[in-house]
């Protein structure tokens, strides 16, 4: 799996743990050990732009998606197939925003919404309430299973993270 992460918003991240965290939700869909991805960081002003761009909406977001080969998650014993699956970009001035409405870290809101942003990648959407319920069940299992560092036990030791996974990025572009 090759996982870069470039950024370039001038704020203070954990790639490791960015690209730590993008693996554990790839393996844990199937995805292809050969399966390439970007996560890329910018400022608000880059943000704007792309949510302009591709979205024609005026302003920043917290996470854009941006798939390239459409790759789905596979299966056990049959991962999808090899390919770049996209680029995650993440903003993290919004996401420190909306981690102080939350209450938690902005490396917290950060993990949030790089998770989100690859479901997207796979196929995943919130714009019919199923799909949301199903989209962010998938985001709260992988991102506890992360935070707790037990492969597949969705449960968190206590006061292991105050993040809420529960609930999807707070501009709900993703």
């Amino acid at each position: 799996m090759s996982i870069e992460v470039s950024n370039e918003s001038g704020y203070q991240v954990d790639e490791a743990e960015i690209v730590a965290l993008s693996r554990h939700v790839l393996d844990a869909l199937h995805v292809h050990p050969q399966v390439e991805m970007s996560v890329l960081l910018v400022d608000v002003d880059a943000m704007s732009a792309l949510h302009v761009q591709w979205m024609d909406v005026e302003g920043p977001t917290d996470v854009l998606s941006f798939p390239m080969d459409e790759l789905r998650p596979g299966r056990e014993g049959a991962p999808s197939d090899p390919g770049l699956l996209g680029d995650v970009v993440l903003c993290p001035e919004v996401a420190a925003q909306q981690a102080k409405a939350a209450g938690h870290a902005t490396a917290e809101e950060l993990l949030l919404l790089t998770t989100h942003g690859i479901l997207h990648l796979l196929g995943y959407d919130h714009a019919e309430p199923e799909d949301e319920k199903e989209m962010f069940a998938l985001q709260r299992q992988l991102l506890l299973t992360f935070l707790s560092g037990v492969p597949g036990d969705a449960a968190v030791p206590t006061g292991t993270r105050a993040i809420d996974p529960t609930v999807g990025p707070a501009t709900g572009s993703g």
